[in-house]
């Protein structure tokens, strides 16, 4: 990874503050003065900061039922909430896998950079699961829409598998498994099906589900849903 990533994910600083230590001469990286955007990994190389070696930090995994109304970032220009404010302050955690403004349900953070890049990127299909709860269609229109596919952008969503049934006051609720995580793409093949989003929340990611986690609540992973998350590894 590049060395500025790898001091953020240490906590030494923020990326930005990061290249700036580096042009300013105050980080080696096996002894030898770095420069920005330098590869290194982590687990293998020494990288110090003004001579002080920094260590890889602890492998920390959190699961988050993010309250609708959180931004999935670490500051906001408009000054709303971030999900950072919900959880303890853990040097290097990111999340895996956006969610947006007005999207609830589970979301991932860790520091692990490698298991997280594969538990997002397209070419691993990692399931994410679903529930929206639409109108504008009765429950058989959806399956049969849902059924023929549906192209959002010129490119048809990986759907996995779908259920849909009737919801109250005129509703639906679709629960949905993809394998893509392009920018609100749930949202938008809701869009292309003429459907209205009443609500919409993330139940799984991969191995790990919500089971029962309250709004706004987070926990650590659990030995058993590390174990699967790194099955993945191994699939791949």
């Amino acid at each position: 990874m590049r060395l500025q990533r790898a001091l953020a994910r240490a906590g030494v600083a923020s990326r930005r503050g990061a290249e700036t230590l580096i042009q300013e001469g105050k980080v080696t990286v096996n002894g030898s003065v770095a420069e920005v955007g330098q590869s290194v990994d982590p687990a293998k190389d020494v990288i110090a900061v003004e001579g002080k070696k920094i260590s890889r930090p602890k492998p920390a995994w959190i699961a988050l039922n993010k309250p609708v109304g959180y931004v999935v970032s670490k500051t906001d220009e408009k000054q709303r909430a971030t999900v950072f404010d919900l959880l303890p302050d853990i040097p290097g955690i990111t999340y895996v896998g956006r969610l947006d403004f007005l999207t609830g349900g589970l979301l991932i953070l860790t520091n692990d950079g490698e298991l997280a890049n594969l538990m997002t990127h397209p070419r691993y299909q990692v399931e994410k699961a679903y529930l929206a709860v639409v109108r504008g269609g009765t429950p058989r229109e959806i399956e049969l829409a849902l059924a023929d596919g549906v192209e959002v952008e010129g490119r048809e969503v990986a759907i996995k598998r779908f259920k849909v049934e009737a919801g109250g006051k005129g509703t639906a609720k679709i629960d949905l498994v993809i394998t893509e995580g392009r920018n609100r793409i749930v949202r938008r093949l809701c869009g292309e099906l003429g459907l209205e989003v009443v609500s919409l929340q993330r139940t799984a990611h991969g191995p790990i589900k919500l089971d029962g986690l309250r709004e706004g609540k987070w926990r650590f992973l659990r030995p058993d849903e590390l174990k699967r998350i790194n099955a993945l590894k191994k699939h791949n």
